[in-house]
């Protein structure tokens, strides 16, 4: 299965979480950082590549994901692009799994979107 979460995009990653989690959130909701970042993402990626293709990069981003992140199959993309059952996600994991698993699926995302567009 191809991996494209790098070292640099999972460091890109977690600077982009760091960054959301610094953001003036409680500290039980870090763990929810990535999902964050990737709801702000969908937005301004859905203007660009549409909810159909942002749905299915975030899909692709997420089965990645779920082979280094087992717990990440309790989490689907919906139709329109955003994540669901993130509301539970600290209570069913501890944060560390949680912002784990954060990372690897936002740094798949950004990999994902790297492959297809291109470096700077």
């Amino acid at each position: 299965m191809m991996n494209v979460a790098t070292p640099w995009m999972r460091t890109v990653a977690r600077w982009l979480i760091a960054r959301e989690a610094a953001a003036g959130y409680p500290p039980e909701a870090k763990a929810q950082a990535a999902f964050r970042v990737c709801e702000k993402l969908r937005h301004y990626l859905s203007t660009f590549a549409g909810v159909a293709g942002f749905r299915s990069l975030l899909s692709r981003a997420l089965i990645l994901a779920k082979a280094e992140v087992p717990w990440l199959s309790a989490v689907e993309v919906r139709a329109d692009g955003s994540l669901a059952e993130l509301g539970s996600l600290d209570t069913q994991h501890d944060m560390d799994e949680a912002e784990k698993g954060g990372v690897i699926l936002l740094a798949q995302l950004l990999g994902l979107l790297v492959t297809f567009i291109g470096e700077a």
